[in-house]
């Protein structure tokens, strides 16, 4: 079953804590684009993600499509997931770990 709007717009704004300004000049870097599954076209299914997280921190929650819904669960449940795998023993400043949460607008730094 899926999750009621009031409990994805409450998980999203506890998981996605990059502020639409500071995540789009993270996708500029070239860390950014080297890190994630390619979506088949040269990008990574993350970048494109982040592009999406973008407009959906911009938008009124009232505003909001059911695509944008959609979206903003599937983040929230990458961002989860993603997270109970741990990052690295070692640097996680600089891990791949870290970057590819980052495309998906969470920064563990942060946590």
């Amino acid at each position: 079953m899926a999750k009621d709007r009031d409990t994805v717009w409450d998980e999203w704004g506890e998981l996605v804590n990059m502020a639409p300004k500071e995540l789009e000049e993270w996708l500029e870097t070239d860390e950014s684009k080297e890190v994630g599954a390619d979506s088949g076209d040269g990008e990574s299914k993350g970048h494109k993600s982040g592009e999406r997280i973008v407009k959906i921190k911009r938008t009124n929650k009232d505003d909001l499509s059911d695509d944008q819904w959609e979206h903003m669960g599937k983040v929230v449940g990458y961002i989860k997931r993603h997270k109970a795998q741990g990052g690295p023993d070692g640097d996680v400043e600089d891990s791949d770990w870290r970057y590819s949460l980052m495309n998906w607008g969470h920064d563990p730094m942060k946590d």
